[in-house]
């Protein structure tokens, strides 16, 4: 009787692995759109600091990334199993703040002058430039951006395998989900390790014997600061994209309006889809920018005044 029960046990076990492998397939399929994103994201957040702190910096964000994770999985299960709206609602949240954000820098970039002096970002180039600045403090306000921008997006896309398992027991999701987690975390940022080192790659081999070696680290070492300026602009890009469909995603006449607009493009209808995601993003992000510049300059009026 033993025997037959741990057999019976294990072939339960095995049909639920079985599923549970299934399962994470199928989810990691719905989320590769936003995976990509996420890669692009993530490798334009840890850029900018000096060549011996980029592996601390995205080691320091790859342990806030699984301590978000670690929130996020058991948190998504218990609100969807209690009031799943309000997993819409917190979405709008985060997509709200990725467009603000991507508009932020979109205007610094081009309209320096129409939002206040980033004394932050002055203070940051000034201590890039100077060997005796201990930028660890600097590094600490990026590292901190980029875990919140991390948060937004592995919180898209749970919610996401959550809606690809909808099926499932609660044991089999929060299977899919934990190791759907855990995958991510580890790929995404052994990616952007890669990424932000390739030039020290291509100058180690551009030291070594031989002319091929040496050839294709030049290659690598050229492509290295073109790679992360694409990898920037990809960045802000993905912001609009992600907290874009986030929000048209959640306004129904948005949603179906997009939609309508995309289905006459035809065999370009996801483009046209992504494209419109991105534009209303902008649109959005830049009227909350334009809001809180103002309320900031009537703040500074009123402390003034008072003074």
């Amino acid at each position: 009787m033993a025997g037959a029960s741990l057999l019976t046990l294990l072939d339960d076990i095995s049909v639920i692995l079985d599923d549970v492998s299934v399962m994470t397939k199928l989810a990691a399929k719905k989320t590769a759109g936003v995976l990509g994103d996420d890669l692009a994201l993530n490798a334009e957040q840890v850029s900018g600091v000096k060549a011996n702190r980029e592996l601390p910096v995205v080691w320091a964000v790859a342990k806030g990334s699984f301590i978000n994770k670690l929130i996020l999985v058991p948190a998504a299960l218990l609100i969807s199993a209690i009031y799943p709206p309000l997993i819409t609602f917190l979405l709008m949240c985060g997509g709200l703040f990725l467009v603000y954000e991507g508009a932020e820098k979109v205007i610094h970039r081009f309209w320096p002058h129409a939002l206040p002096h980033d004394e932050e970002q002055e203070a940051r180039r000034k201590a890039n430039a100077d060997e005796k600045v201990d930028l660890v403090a600097f590094e600490k306000e990026k590292i901190k951006g980029a875990i919140r921008t991390d948060f937004i997006l592995s919180a898209e896309i749970i919610v996401i395998a959550l809606g690809a398992t909808a099926s499932a027991t609660l044991l089999e999701r929060s299977l899919v989900l934990s190791l759907l987690a855990v995958a991510i975390t580890v790929g995404i940022y052994g990616l952007v390790a890669g990424i932000v080192k390739i030039d020290d790659v291509g100058l180690h081999m551009m030291e070594k014997d031989g002319a091929f070696t040496q050839k294709v680290g030049k290659v690598l070492f050229a492509a290295a600061p073109k790679l992360m300026k694409f990898l920037s602009i990809a960045g802000t890009l993905a912001m609009f994209l992600v907290g874009g469909g986030i929000l048209v995603h959640g306004i129904n006449f948005l949603h179906h309006g997009v939609e309508d607009i995309a289905h006459l493009t035809g065999i370009f209808e996801s483009f046209t889809t992504a494209l419109l995601n991105g534009v209303i993003g902008f649109i959005i992000g830049a009227i909350i920018v334009g809001l809180l510049t103002v309320i900031g300059k009537m703040r500074n009026k009123d402390e003034s005044a008072a003074h």
